[in-house]
């Protein structure tokens, strides 16, 4: 007798082939039969008549870091079929640290870089750890899904360096001691080293991240440390992540992957058909990594991710160019200077030129659609466009949605509909997820809770591919979301539906599986918010053999696991040691 019957449904395994009716036999956490099983008796059995089973989906890019601690099904990625993901990314990990400063510090940085809430932070999580290894065995025995950290550079750098991590250079004994916790982290599981070199990523007090003050023999010296573990990988992000490389970056990026001999991810690879030349500059810097004998990665993903923005806290708009200066003011100089007839001309101007780069993406102004109000004068604008609105009162639409905010005394919840929502931008995109350095990912999800809400990815695309755009098969995207990065990042017996691998399974229903609508939930520590989508045809998700979810919903159980290098990850030669 089986622990788990699945029986009658379409599998697609992961592996790009076409559906096949078969039955799904379970025992012990593992798959021991794919095929004909009529007559078999099981413990549980699940009829999948009319739905479709494929492996768990694996999402390469989260910071759940933090969120797991007081929710351990990593909700609502969970939800939408997601068994096992990798945190820790952008060099942003919550350990190792060296005493209590460190853990005030890197709360802080993820509030301002992450827009993870303070008070869920301060309620939610005890930072009663010191090493990496400390912090996955808090893990042990209380995951509803399985998790791989990455080693964050902010966090070694800040643990050795304190103060000083944000304002000068390692000497010599700083950096070996740096290699040295690295190099414990990685022999306690952890999956591999994560930097970041973006101009987006700011501390607590508004200064760079630690590690990008590092110097660039830092971060190639650290890189380095992954070619002593087995089973580790790399990542990073960088300013030519969003505008496009520099020659220095892609030089650096192969120096990271040739020294630590292992691939190098980067997030994110955002696609727009009026940028055309950024996106072909991303894909030829992963070309010229593989030309020097490395490998590098980009993430990207399959759909546009639903985010909101205000003007009176930090979101993507301040990072418009030198928009900063203004959006940063005390509030009431920023109404004073959103205001100024003068003000306003510079920040269109500004927000329209080339400098732009990925955010350009947000200045339709005229598609932003207005949510929650808080004044007299905005009642009755709720669900309304900018657009229609300015043809209403004959303005710009970028004044009219200045003069909206400032009436709701800056208050204003903003959607905005992106311009790279035309048939241009979606064939661009079709042909990138099938490029050999692309893979799909960068849902950020657990972090800009209250902004942004990547983690609903997986239900969306497939509803898209079966009943939106149809611009991948059912067959791809699941092999897209499951075997290639449980093969990129080396998860062994994970990633396919293949008899004696890890029962990581999702049945879905291929007429109803999607997304809802974004709204936001009070249901963090704190009763801190955070932009939420239900799942929806997600009939059952099982990680290790065990249900953790039933029609959508989290059933309480923890058969999660940590996947810690080495142990349950293999090495990935890059092609300089194919």
């Amino acid at each position: 007798m089986y622990d788990l019957l699945i029986r009658g449904g379409t599998v697609v395994d992961g592996s790009g082939v076409p559906g096949f009716r078969a039955d799904v036999a379970v025992t012990n956490g593992r798959i021991v039969v794919v095929g004909d099983l009529d007559g078999a008796e099981a413990i549980e059995t699940v009829d999948a008549t009319n739905r479709t089973v494929c492996p768990g989906f694996v999402d390469p890019h989260t910071h759940y870091d933090a969120q797991l601690f007081w929710d351990p099904y990593a909700t609502p990625s969970s939800q939408h079929g997601v068994t096992s993901m990798v945190m820790g990314n952008c060099g942003f990990s919550i350990a190792p640290l060296g005493d209590d400063s460190d853990a005030a510090y890197l709360a802080a940085m993820l509030v301002k870089v992450e827009g993870m809430s303070p008070d869920a932070l301060s309620a939610g999580v005890d930072w009663n750890w010191r090493s990496f290894g400390s912090f996955l065995d808090r893990f042990e025995g209380n995951l509803g899904v399985n998790v791989a950290g990455m080693v964050g550079h902010s966090a070694i750098r800040r643990t050795v360096m304190k103060d000083d991590a944000v304002s000068r250079d390692a000497t010599p004994d700083e950096l070996a001691q740096m290699t040295r916790l690295l190099a414990e982290s990685l022999e306690a599981g952890g999956l591999g080293f994560s930097t970041s070199r973006s101009f987006t990523h700011t501390d607590g007090d508004g200064l760079p991240v630690p590690s990008r003050t590092a110097a660039v023999d830092e971060v190639v010296a650290l890189s380095a440390v992954c070619a002593d573990h087995p089973g580790t990988t790399l990542e990073w992000v960088a300013d030519g992540c969003m505008n496009g490389f520099r020659d220095d970056e892609v030089d650096l990026m192969a120096r990271m992957s040739l020294a630590g001999r292992r691939s190098v991810n980067w997030n994110v690879l955002t696609i727009d058909a009026a940028r055309p030349d950024d996106y072909r500059n991303q894909l030829t810097a992963c070309d010229r990594v593989a030309e020097a004998g490395g490998r590098a990665m980009a993430l990207t993903m399959p759909i546009l991710v639903g985010m909101n923005m205000h003007f009176h806290t930090f979101c993507a708009l301040y990072s418009l160019p030198d928009w900063g200066d203004v959006m940063n003011l005390p509030h009431d100089e920023k109404v004073a200077a959103l205001a100024d007839p003068e003000t306003r001309r510079f920040l269109e101007e500004r927000a329209a030129s080339p400098d732009a780069g990925v955010f350009s993406r947000l200045t339709g102004w005229g598609l932003y659609r207005i949510g929650d109000t808080h004044s007299i004068e905005n009642e009755g604008l709720k669900g309304r466009l900018v657009g229609d609105i300015a043809r209403q009162r004959g303005q710009r639409d970028f004044y009219t949605l200045l003069d909206i905010v400032l009436a709701d005394d800056l208050q204003t919840v903003l959607w905005p509909g992106p311009t790279d929502d035309d048939p241009a931008s979606w064939i661009m995109r079709q042909e990138a997820w099938d490029h050999d350095h692309v893979m799909i990912g960068g849902s950020d999800a657990g972090a800009h809770l209250d902004r942004m809400a990547g983690a609903s990815y997986t239900t969306q695309w497939l509803a898209d591919c079966l009943r939106g755009r149809q611009l991948a098969s059912v067959e791809a995207a699941v092999a897209h979301m499951t075997d290639v990065p449980a093969r990129f990042f080396g998860l062994r017996e994970r990633g396919r539906i293949v008899e004696g691998w890890h029962a990581d399974l999702v049945v879905f229903d291929p007429e109803v599986v999607g997304a809802g609508e974004f709204h936001l939930r009070h249901d963090l520590p704190g009763d801190s918010p955070r932009l939420y989508a239900e799942a929806h045809g997600i009939d059952r998700v099982y990680v290790n053999g065990t249900c953790t979810v039933e029609a959508s919903t989290s059933t309480g159980s923890l058969p999660g696991r940590v996947l810690r290098s080495g142990i349950d990850t293999e090495t990935v030669a890059i092609p300089a040691d194919a």
